[in-house]
């Protein structure tokens, strides 16, 4: 992806469809159009799933949550939507095997009677589920249970086995952006919507701001859609101010804590909680994310990070389900993440739906696309580019279902070790970069080979080598370094600390790419440590296995 030539493209081209928001929405909404032949703008006024996006749970699933709620309420929407997304769940591990997997779940239960009920339903799951490629769950005693997550606690009774998907979420989205620009699409991140131009009333122009340079240029579509997620009412009222608020905010954050948490590859699912909300524990690389809480959150313009209050609910909602309790001083990161719910009459976030809505604005002709979540995401394109199609008066059936995405074709893991006897890289290396670059880790290993010192690993501990951080700004447009350490890789969700300690040798790497002066390579260090600072303070942690953030 080249952002400058396709900002130039902005200037010079009149689109079908401009999509605005390139987070889970988005990018799929943008390749499915440039796959029908539908010219295509993507834009962003920050990165690639630079926001709710890439601060997900990484779980792709039907929801356990909605299916006990439709059986409880006979609420058939719910059920509906179980469906929708156990169906799609294989689709989305199958276009980027390198980015999604299935992933195992345990439920730990205190009786026999929790243990049935929660094989019931899990056996119900996986019946909607239907024949696809996913084990099947069931119903383990306790030494079973302990051989696959040793630290539970001693306290259960047994535990329920079922399987989801788990996936990279930023990677994911940012394969879907790489993928639509070889499709065709014209996409630029750091491209803000400042203002709207109109003819007879119906929108027709954008005014575009690069966040970067503060140029500023018109963009010329026949159709805006709109796939800002929980921010979508700013651009809803931007086009058309007499509109209704449509979307109610709910904030939900995560705390990190050691692998040694679970000293697993299974994942906990915690059913209940004080509150009736569901929470997870799951392995992510070296690190295991708990979450995640859902409160109403109505500050949009401020980040939504973690505070202490979420850290101590997450940490005692978690401790009665391990024979050792974690503490604060355990926790190494943290992230909040906004869903973008749709309001509703329901009483409280909890019970808001995460389906998804397209809305047309006959006045202005904004078409939005509402609501859902990352697991429908390509159904949640397909409706959207369905309707931009009717509005453009040239329908053309959608065909993403088996579409590999960039790294995505071919793919197999065990192709790891032809990188290691070609380029003698660590095998943590290898691995990581088949699992990050799918079918393109080759591309990146090359680079190692056309310049120096670009095979050294940034870190011990780490299996990142400096020439992904070349890769990542000359293709996969990376300008930025929390581009680089928040979501091409995703290392500030995990380690703040370790964040802060890469963060100098990132920017050299990227300052001789994109050709930063000294001043602004000092500015990009100081401002990113300086924020990872503030989250470490937010959430009121003090120094312990976290360790304080210096400059």
């Amino acid at each position: 992806m080249n952002r400058g030539k396709n900002w130039e493209r902005l200037r010079q081209e009149t689109v079908d469809i401009c999509i605005i928001g390139a987070g889970a929405s988005g990018t799929g909404a943008a390749l499915d159009a440039a796959l029908r032949g539908y010219s295509v703008a993507l834009i962003d006024r920050g990165d690639f799933a630079g926001e709710t996006s890439s601060r997900s749970t990484k779980l792709i699933h039907g929801g356990v949550r909605y299916l006990e709620q439709a059986i409880k309420k006979l609420d058939l929407a719910q059920l509906r939507q179980v469906h929708h997304g156990l169906a799609e769940r294989r689709t989305v591990i199958r276009n980027a095997p390198h980015l999604a997997h299935p992933l195992a779940i345990l439920t730990p239960v205190f009786s026999w009677f929790e243990g049935m009920y929660m094989t019931i339903g899990l056996t119900l799951y996986d019946f909607i589920a239907g024949h696809d490629a996913f084990p099947k769950g069931r119903w383990l005693n306790k030494a079973q249970a302990f051989e696959k997550i040793p630290t539970l606690t001693r306290q259960m009774h047994s535990a329920v086995l079922y399987y989801d998907g788990q996936f990279n979420d930023a990677r994911y989205a940012l394969a879907l952006a790489h993928s639509a620009d070889e499709a065709g699409a014209a996409v630029v991140n750091y491209a803000a919507v400042t203002g709207f131009g109109y003819e007879n009333g119906q929108l027709e122009t954008a005014t575009v701001k690069d966040q970067l340079t503060g140029e500023t240029l018109t963009v010329r579509a026949k159709v805006f859609l709109n796939c800002t997620g929980p921010y979508a009412d700013t651009i809803r009222l931007l086009a058309n101010p007499a509109l209704d608020s449509r979307i109610r905010p709910s904030k939900g954050v995560h705390i990190v804590l050691p692998r040694e948490t679970l000293q697993s590859d299974y994942a906990i699912l915690i059913p209940k909680t004080t509150d009736g909300r569901v929470v997870f524990a799951i392995p992510f690389g070296d690190k295991v994310f708990v979450g995640t809480t859902d409160n109403d959150y109505s500050d949009l313009t401020r980040e939504p990070v973690l505070e202490p209050d979420e850290v101590d609910y997450l940490l005692e909602t978690v401790r009665p389900y391990l024979d050792k309790m974690p503490t604060r001083a355990d926790v190494q990161a943290g992230f909040g993440g906004i869903r973008p719910l749709i309001v509703s009459s329901r009483a409280d976030t909890k019970t808001l739906l995460r389906d998804h809505e397209v809305e047309h604005d006959s006045v202005s002709g904004l078409l939005s696309l509402l609501g859902g979540k990352w697991t429908t995401y390509r159904l949640m394109a397909q409706d959207a580019i369905d309707r931009a199609g009717e509005l453009l008066n040239k329908t053309v059936p959608g065909n993403t279902e088996k579409h590999y995405l960039v790294g995505g074709e071919n793919y197999s893991f065990e192709d790891w070790q032809v990188l290691q006897s070609h380029y003698n890289f660590p095998v943590d290396t290898c691995q990581h970069l088949m699992q990050t670059y799918g079918t393109r880790a080759e591309q990146v290993a090359m680079l190692t080979q056309m310049q120096l010192g670009l095979a050294e690993k940034l870190t011990d501990s780490q299996p990142f080598i400096q020439a992904e951080v070349v890769y990542q700004v000359r293709e996969e447009m990376a300008v930025t370094l929390r581009d680089v350490l928040a979501r091409r890789w995703r290392l500030e969700l995990s380690n703040w600390h370790l964040t802060a300690q890469l963060a100098p040798q990132v920017a050299d790497l990227m300052a001789a790419e994109l050709g930063w002066s000294d001043n602004h390579r000092l500015e990009q260090i100081q401002t990113y440590q300086n924020l990872l600072a503030s989250f470490v303070k937010q959430a009121g942690l003090t120094p312990g296995r976290s360790e304080m953030i210096t400059m």
